[in-house]
């Protein structure tokens, strides 16, 4: 399962459980000082969704709105504080279909009933910017502030594991073993040593292993992917497009050792960014085309000639959120600043032969999280900066989607 969430994207990321959680959608540090004064995790009563009109949890919807449910409140006085704590979410991570986390402004709260209340188990000065779990109880958190927090217990206690060296995308292989960009670990994240890229990259690189991983490069008017099989020591390109302008992002997911998900990322204008999916399973030797979204705003799909608009496209005017699941199937959110409902979603289940574009639409203005358990269970959330955030789910692969909790209002220029 792999995911993507404002952390990882350049511009306006998640493993299968089990052996897929450990392939995960950019220097080294000095080892943290796991006593360096990060707080101490606390934990809250719990707070639950408030029941729909019709005495269930979660109202049925399809094109459904936000709005039309009461914000969630603690199930007793007591859970006051907690609820206020657990508003607009920023980071999530699946453990199963009804187990994980979510992150925030200073807090990580974890759920075991599909999202209808939720534990908050850590509670800090930092904001959480990416969660990722190994399995139902060891998991990592990564702050605003570059630290490290770790958990062994499924989240009882979260406690200080060191620094990550930059701000890519971080997913565990083993209990000690992580990479991160170019950047990878051996001893759970106290230190780590950087990893060799090619020169002129876009982006992030991808390292699904020790030895496997995927960079984006352009020189000279062309768009490559390159790929290395011995841990960045040498690269050879597996795929090259002309560019009719220059990439300005682009985002790597993998699903096998010879399975890749490039995201190239366009121009923007009038709220409209131009971007192209590509996917390849036999270690670059053919690429399938999942998504050209070329724009107005924005101009021609990357990789693509000017004046193309032929698609396949995925609703919407920017990218959302990508989250890849295995070899045969990925979702994309789509995303429409300009729309009363901005958030939709799409996806392929036969490696992006064919793409699909969902008929849900959600509000929510802000940065949408999405994280997937398997091919017809996962999670939506959309957030926004003045209205609450809402999670929504699926247990038909994206058919329909229903209103299972909704958040704390935020506060007022936060």
């Amino acid at each position: 399962m792999l995911h993507i969430n404002k952390a990882m994207r350049t511009t306006p990321c998640a493993l299968l459980l089990g052996a897929l959680l450990l392939t995960a959608g950019c220097q080294s540090a000095a080892p943290a000082n796991t006593a360096s004064g990060a707080p101490e995790p606390t934990v809250s009563a719990v707070v639950t969704a408030t029941p729909s009109p019709d005495g269930g949890t979660a109202d049925s919807l399809n094109n459904g709105d936000a709005a039309a449910s009461p914000q969630a409140t603690g199930a007793a006085a007591g859970d006051t504080a907690a609820a206020a704590t657990l508003s607009q979410p920023t980071a999530v991570r699946l453990a199963s279909a009804t187990s994980g986390w979510l992150g925030g402004a200073g807090w990580i709260a974890r759920t075991d009933d599909g999202g209808q209340s939720w534990k908050q188990q850590y509670k800090g000065d930092a904001a959480i910017g990416q969660i990722f779990a190994l399995n139902d109880t060891m998991a990592w958190a990564v702050t605003n502030k570059q630290e490290l927090l770790a958990t062994t217990d499924g989240g009882q206690t979260w406690t200080a594991a060191g620094a990550v060296p930059n701000n890519g995308f971080l997913h565990f292989v083993s209990a000690k073993e992580a990479f991160m960009a170019n950047a990878a670990t051996k001893d759970g994240g106290r230190t780590w040593t950087t990893l060799q890229v090619p020169a002129s990259s876009v982006g992030d690189p991808y390292f699904h292993d020790a030895a496997n991983g995927w960079a984006v490069t352009q020189t000279d008017g062309t768009g490559k992917v390159e790929r290395t099989t011995d841990g960045g020591r040498t690269w050879t390109t597996v795929m090259s497009r002309p560019l009719a302008a220059p990439l300005n992002g682009a985002l790597i997911r993998s699903a096998g050792p010879n399975d890749a998900w490039v995201e190239w990322i366009g121009d923007s204008g009038m709220t409209q960014t131009s971007y192209s999916l590509f996917h390849t399973a036999d270690g670059g030797g053919s690429w399938q085309t999942v998504i050209a979204n070329s724009t107005a705003g924005g101009g021609p799909a990357p990789g693509f000639p000017l004046e193309y608009n032929e698609g396949p496209k995925n609703e919407g005017s920017r990218p959302g959120p990508l989250y890849v699941v295995d070899r045969q199937t990925a979702f994309m959110g789509g995303s429409c600043p300009a729309c009363d409902k901005p958030n939709t979603i799409g996806w392929t289940k036969d490696g992006g032969k064919t793409w699909v574009n969902g008929s849900a639409a959600f509000t929510g203005y802000g940065e949408a999280l999405l994280a997937m358990a398997d091919s017809k269970r996962g999670w939506w959330i959309t957030t926004d900066n003045a209205e609450p955030s809402v999670m929504y789910t699926t247990a038909d692969g994206g058919k329909t989607w229903s209103k299972m909790y909704m958040f704390a209002r935020p506060k007022a220029g936060s």
